[in-house]
């Protein structure tokens, strides 16, 4: 029989091409990793994740093949992805326990292991965000337990995440993941009595420190006041011992300063009167001295 006479042949022949070549050729986008599955078995996989690759440049995507009706294709997304988690209990280690809303970056780096480490063979980034959560539930109970809550309110909270991120890290890696950031959203205090308690703790604390700054800043002022005491006696005891008669008139000019007054006005209000004899020897250096 002539095919080229048979319409409907013609037709069930192109249809047959089209979806032999749909189940061989398949188009992997930039977006997107693809492990092909053999008989249920991880084969080959394409345009995985490098580091420092730059999406659009030498990376695996393009036209590939496979066997068809025999291979199948997971695909798993290249890009960074969250996971969420909320309202999860932590204690700090004063004894706080805190609401924490947090969430983790992520990337999965080996689609092969995030594939056959959760079974999926479809939306592998969701079950893998999924395993993610207690992990990242329990990083947070453990890091967030060895700081006291004021941590988190200090800049000392960066470190605090850092260290968060690599206990994340050390237990994903079995899925394949990369945390690229762990961040926390919101640690608030219960509200009602607990609140109010740590509130308190918190005031009382901050007091004793700034008590404790205070105590030390009045130490070093007295040990400062005491050292300038020393250097001005030093320096007195120098001067006297070069020229006493000068250092005598000094020290009486000073005190006729202080008791006259300065000026040579009237007395200010209130002042007392002193009446002193010529000869007083507290005058002595208003006479001069002889040669």
């Amino acid at each position: 029989m002539n095919l080229s006479r048979n319409p409907i042949a013609i037709g069930f022949a192109a249809l047959a091409a089209v979806i032999v070549a749909a189940a061989t050729f398949a188009i992997i986008p930039e977006t997107k990793q693809a492990v092909i599955l053999r008989f249920e078995n991880p084969v080959i996989t394409y345009n995985q994740w490098q580091p420092g690759q730059v999406i659009g440049q030498n990376t695996g995507a393009g036209l590939i093949a496979r066997i068809p009706f025999i291979d199948k294709i997971v695909w798993v997304d290249k890009r960074v992805l969250d996971a969420d988690l909320d309202n999860t209990l932590v204690l700090s280690t004063d004894q706080l326990r805190l609401n924490v809303d947090a969430f983790a970056r992520f990337r999965i780096v080996d689609p092969l292991k995030a594939v056959t480490s959760t079974g999926s063979t479809s939306a592998t980034e969701e079950r893998v965000a999924d395993q993610l959560r207690p992990l990242l539930g329990t990083a947070l109970r453990n890091e967030l337990g060895k700081v006291p809550f004021s941590s988190l309110l200090t800049p000392e909270r960066g470190e605090v995440m850092e260290a968060i991120q690599n206990s994340l890290q050390r237990n994903a890696r079995q899925y394949g993941v990369q945390i690229v950031d762990v961040r926390i959203k919101h640690a608030d205090l219960p509200e009602g009595s607990p609140l109010e308690s740590a509130l308190q703790s918190m005031r009382t604390a901050r007091q004793q420190e700034a008590n404790t700054i205070r105590a030390q800043g009045q130490k070093q002022a007295q040990i400062v006041r005491a050292e300038a005491d020393a250097t001005a006696a030093k320096v007195y005891a120098d001067a006297f011992s070069k020229d006493a008669d000068f250092y005598d008139f000094y020290r009486a000019m000073q005190s006729y300063r202080r008791t006259f007054g300065a000026d040579g006005g009237p007395a200010p209000e209130g002042s007392t009167t002193i009446l002193m004899s010529r000869d007083n020897s507290y005058l002595k250096e208003f006479e001069g001295r002889g040669k």
